[in-house]
């Protein structure tokens, strides 16, 4: 049985670098999930999923995030959950864990080069494997550096 991949991000910097990953997960059966439906051609011929997006300023967005991200759960009850983040890659972790008991890897952007971003300090109490691209920012007990994507 082939291993299911959800690969999910905030659009832009997050999605170009999930993008580049894609050539990763060749010989896995893989769907994106993305809070920008203009992405879903970028995606193809793999399955793109829209979710709500939010942030730290827009909090009250949190519930619309939280249930978008269940139904793609749900529907692709994938074994693997990868993030380049933001806030919506995080909830899709914490939700993908904890219902499904998926594995979990955090990629930090890459423009986070001085410290690990808000949501990646989160990342890091409960996925299963966190990377950062930037080597002066890895850490004996994470994120780890294992190359950047840009």
């Amino acid at each position: 049985m082939t291993k299911r991949i959800l690969a999910v991000s905030s659009s832009g910097g997050h999605w170009l670098q999930l993008l580049r990953l894609r050539s990763t997960f060749e010989g896995f059966d893989l769907a994106f999930a993305t809070t920008n439906p203009g992405n879903a051609d970028e995606a193809r011929p793999h399955r793109c999923h829209v979710i709500a997006d939010a942030n730290r300023k827009s909090l009250h967005r949190l519930p619309l995030v939280v249930g978008s991200v269940r139904r793609v759960l749900a529907a692709e009850r994938p074994d693997t959950i990868v993030t380049t983040g933001a806030l919506p890659g995080l909830v899709a972790l914490a939700l993908g864990k904890s219902l499904y008991g998926a594995r979990t890897i955090w990629i930090d952007s890459i423009a986070n080069a001085e410290r690990v971003s808000g949501s990646g300090v989160y990342a890091a109490r409960f996925a299963d494997l966190c990377l950062t691209q930037w080597p002066h920012l890895s850490r004996e007990k994470g994120p780890d550096y294992w190359g950047a994507l840009l």
